[in-house]
């Protein structure tokens, strides 16, 4: 499943207003973490991830783990910041960034 040019812009500009849901620190991907990071995809679809590590090799090896961890796919990524996305077709459109975003805006 790979998104589209046009859905990555959609979602950046989405992504832009979000708060980070998960945070990831030195102490690597827990179970917890990954239950965490899965329920907040269920939910939302598209969330933002805090990747609080200094070394960017670092970043991203994390982000490796959490993408295969939780099968989603990376937006975008800006400094300590990652953007996900997994869809989800059984999400409640009043927890989804993406369907209340596509509901501002309509379907384009």
């Amino acid at each position: 499943m790979s998104l589209s040019q046009a859905q990555k812009k959609a979602f950046r500009s989405i992504g832009h207003h979000l708060n980070p849901v998960v945070t990831v620190s030195e102490n690597g991907v827990s179970e917890n973490l990954l239950t965490e990071l899965n329920r907040a995809l269920n939910d939302h679809e598209l969330i933002k991830v805090k990747l609080a590590l200094p070394e960017r090799d670092d970043r991203a090896a994390m982000l490796n783990e959490l993408v295969t961890g939780s099968r989603a796919e990376v937006v975008q990524t800006i400094g300590k910041m990652a953007l996900l996305y997994r869809k989800n077709p059984k999400a409640n459109p009043k927890l989804s960034n993406v369907s209340r975003f596509e509901g501002h805006h309509g379907r384009h």
